[in-house]
């Protein structure tokens, strides 16, 4: 069963999308704003998101950039927007497919099986170091083949940086993701964390070579 997140501030259209894909066997998760999207995305593992443009407090394609920071899901948009710039837009920021308002049933369920296919498991990534692995379509960590017992907020700290890898993630960046915004500023949770992440992966945790502290601003992930 696909999970899908649908992101719209219209209830009439949220609430009969989520009628429809449930009678089809989909199981849904639902957010009315683009902070909502980036919540809900973080918190469930859904296999696509259909999204509206025009939310009340973040622009979709704002969410859409947010989103692919650290997150490879397949997005549809759904949007009353018929410009060509605005598909352009979407699409550039990392939109899979692109359905105007107002739009038939039949098709839009074309198009997410399309965009599933397209982000079935296996096309994400496994990641190896010199100490460890990393495989993020089963969600474990081995070290020397043993598998390594991680927290799912640890689990959920480490995925963001591998998904990341090479870039920095800030502070605020993976305390919002990962706890939600009103969690932007604690900073100290990230320490505790960084630490045991670096006590279970590192070969010397007090020199990491993979998890990489980025001083005042967040933390890195170098394979």
């Amino acid at each position: 069963m696909a999970a899908v997140l649908i992101v719209d501030d219209e209830v009439q259209i949220l609430r009969a999308l989520q009628i429809n894909l449930n009678a089809r066997g989909y199981s849904t998760v639902t957010a009315f704003s683009g902070q909502g999207a980036l919540e809900q995305a973080a918190k469930h593992q859904v296999d696509v998101i259909i999204l509206d443009l025009g939310l009340p407090d973040l622009d979709g394609v704002e969410v859409i950039r947010r989103l692919r920071r650290w997150n490879e899901v397949p997005i549809v948009v759904l949007s009353a927007r018929h410009g060509s710039d605005d598909k352009i837009q979407a699409l550039d920021a990392g939109a899979d497919d692109y359905v105007t308002k107002p739009f038939g049933m039949d098709e839009l369920l074309a198009r997410l099986r399309a965009a599933l296919r397209r982000g079935a498991p296996g096309d994400a990534p496994i990641v190896k170091t010199d100490g460890f692995t990393v495989n993020l379509p089963a969600k474990q960590v081995t070290r020397r083949g043993v598998a390594v017992r991680l927290t799912p907020t640890e689990w959920n700290i480490l995925e963001l940086l591998v998904r990341n890898s090479g870039a920095l993630v800030t502070h605020e960046e993976i305390l919002t993701q990962v706890w939600g915004p009103g969690y932007a500023g604690e900073t100290a949770y990230l320490r505790v964390y960084l630490a045991q992440l670096r006590r279970k992966l590192e070969v010397d945790p007090g020199n990491p070579r993979h998890l990489l502290t980025e001083t005042g601003l967040g933390y890195r992930f170098q394979e």
